[in-house]
């Protein structure tokens, strides 16, 4: 195998990738051929991830796994259904988008993500993780109702796995006894000793056709003698847990195969061969190396996980030095370790988001305060429930899109007890590249609408700060979420200052009573440039619940136009609030909501799909331009 130290720039010479338009293609390769397709494949995906940034680490890691299951399947009419989709690039690579590749992310380009709608070979959308178990359960019984001799594997990461929602599916599949594949791509190398020579012989053996010929027939025989067939699956299944870790997966109703090694494609073939004529539900763990055949990524794989674009020098220098500004992540992570060194009960909870939402230094600084408790957003919301329960103030971190997960808790579990948490809700609103399924558009609709909950959205830098400290202060459960990057630039003083609950400030005053905008969040300003061509009052309206009613009294009536501004759905969003109140006040004045529209935003850059949704300050100031014109 081909170990490569930097990215190339130029795109490579390959011998067998460029005849690649499809698996069928693949297919009419011999096996011997797969190692060095396997260099070529890796070296294409370094090349393309190069060119558009994204995800590649876990891709490298799969690239042997990939080539294996579409060379022994024949999808598409068999199905692969991929767990997250960080592992899936090599998948598109080789199901006719390699020519695609350098649109990745971009607006009008693939998708970081498999998506239905962008090719038959990606028979599953996802974003979010655990769910390809749950789906190609789904579809392997579809396709025995329809009498469809299919075989569906389900391709899940070593990290998916700690959700509750894989174990889930895996009991069900259990014990609807289908004929199912689960492949377990386990990349940590907790127990990477276990891969060898006699580890790939017993998985060799234990998925041959002999040794389950002959055990179908013990099968048969044991059904006779009553208790005894119970009995020997039970040995089995001790047996087998001697020396690979499958007890679990057995006793759920599978058959484990492995661990194997993930990078000998010779061997991944021919078990994949024998598994394809082994019935009922089988487990195949596969070790694999998180970006393998990359030197850097081996070295360090949560540095690597996903890279920006590597030609930093075409980027414009204005894009430079907002880079240089501390994003918001960064802002709560200090804020943290902040209020931790001043308060003994803090403790912060994540569900897998500590990095990316700041929380390395808090980790290092207080590893006792500090809870990650892997891919389980409903556990780590119940988790904070019970701190608080008990005294404790708990920070929940957690990404707007994962919040969604946890819905059923964040209700019953924490607001209707209404228990003392503080939620730190990370890449709210427009996320840009990694598009629908992580954009933070429904928050505000689905957080307002639970009793209990306080709700701000910080304008700028300083603000967040202040919001940190209002919603630890504050008595009962509270949203702070703001959006991913940087913000305005406006410097912040790390103290205990406060602002007043469901109070808003004037940003810009006007001396006409035409137009007065009621911003939300980090849009403020777009809003305050409007306002100085329009000459209209702009408003940083800091909280969604409680709404500054005092405010809204005053304006009724008083304005010829009231627009709200938000990044949000306008469904359910912070304008609707604001139409409930000013209905309540029998308004007279008109009103129009800017926000995200009633659809799922795709990937993007995060500045063009402000653009594409008219919230940038030209769509913000047309809209208002044409709504005056139609009073």
């Amino acid at each position: 195998m081909k170990v490569f130290e930097s990215i190339p720039t130029k795109e490579p010479v390959s011998e067998l990738l460029k005849d690649i338009n499809s698996p069928e293609d693949l297919r009419k390769l011999h096996a011997s051929d797969m190692p060095k397709l396997a260099d070529e494949l890796r070296e294409f995906l370094l090349y393309s991830v190069g060119k558009t940034g994204g995800h590649f680490g876990a891709g490298l890691g799969v690239v042997e796994l990939t080539l294996a299951l579409h060379y022994k399947f024949d999808t598409p009419f068999d199905r692969i259904v991929w767990d997250v989709g960080h592992q899936t690039y090599p998948h598109k690579i080789l199901t006719g988008r390699r020519d695609e590749m350098e649109s990745m992310r971009q607006n009008n380009g693939l998708a970081p993500f498999p998506v239905r709608s962008e090719s038959e070979f990606d028979t599953f959308g996802v974003g979010h993780s655990s769910t390809s178990i749950s789906a190609a359960l789904g579809m392997i019984t579809a396709a025995e109702k329809k009498n469809e001799k299919r075989h569906v594997t389900a391709v899940i990461g070593d990290g998916a796995m700690t959700a509750g929602m894989a174990y889930e599916a895996l009991a069900h599949a259990g014990s609807i006894d289908k004929n199912l594949l689960v492949i377990l791509n386990d990349n940590q190398m907790s127990i990477s000793e276990n891969v060898g020579g006699l580890r790939n012989y017993l998985t060799r053996v234990w998925a041959s056709k002999t040794y389950n010929r002959i055990r179908e027939s013990g099968k048969s025989v044991l059904t006779y003698l009553p208790g005894a067939k119970e009995f020997v699956r039970k040995a089995e299944i001790h047996a087998k847990g001697m020396i690979a870790p499958g007890s679990l997966f057995e006793e759920l109703g599978f058959e484990y195969f492995g661990p194997v090694d993930g990078h000998d494609s010779k061997n991944l073939i021919n078990i994949l061969e024998n598994l394809k004529y082994i019935q009922g539900p089988k487990f195949l763990h596969v070790i694999t190396t998180k970006g393998k055949g990359f030197a850097p990524a081996e070295n360090d794989p949560v540095g690597f996980h996903a890279i920006n674009k590597i030609k930093q020098e075409d980027i414009p220098s204005s894009d430079k030095k907002k880079s240089t500004l501390p994003s918001y992540s960064k802002i709560f992570g200090e804020w943290l370790s902040y209020k931790a060194g001043l308060d003994e009960k803090l403790v912060a909870v994540t569900p897998a988001m500590g990095e990316g939402s700041g929380m390395i230094e808090f980790s290092k600084r207080f590893p006792d305060k500090y809870f990650d408790v892997a891919i389980a957003e409903q556990h780590s919301v119940t988790f904070a429930a019970g701190l608080a329960c008990e005294g404790m103030k708990p920070v929940v971190a957690i990404y707007s899109t994962f919040l969604q997960r946890a819905y059923d808790q964040l209700i019953h579990d924490v607001a209707l007890q209404n228990l003392d948490i503080l939620f730190a809700i990370d890449r709210a609103g427009l996320v840009g590249l990694d598009g629908a399924t992580h954009q933070g558009a429904f928050d505000l609709s689905f957080l307002r609408c639970i009793p209990n909950m306080t709700i701000m959205s910080p304008s700028d830098e300083d603000m967040a700060w202040k919001m940190f400290n209002t919603g630890y202060d504050h008595r009962g459960p509270v949203a702070v979420r703001y959006p991913r990057g940087t913000g305005m630039g406006i410097a912040y003083i790390e103290n205990g200052e406060t602002i007043e609950i469901g109070k808003s400030k004037t940003i810009l005053h006007s001396d006409q009573n035409d137009v007065i905008i009621l911003s939300f969040g980090n849009l403020l300003g777009s809003a305050v440039e409007v306002g100085k061509k329009l000459n209209c009052r702009v408003v940083d309206m800091r909280f969604i619940k409680p709404l500054d009613e005092k405010l809204l009294q005053e304006i009724s009536g008083n304005y010829q136009l009231i627009v709200t501004l938000e990044d949000n759905v306008i469904a359910g969003g912070a304008g609707s609030a604001v139409n409930e109140t000013l209905l309540a006040l029998n308004s007279t004045s008109k009103i129009l909501n800017l926000g995200l529209p009633d659809e799922f935003i795709e990937h993007g850059d995060q500045d063009q799909q402000k653009t594409l949704n008219g919230l940038d300050e030209n769509g913000v100031e047309k809209s208002i331009l044409e709504k005056l014109k139609s009073i």
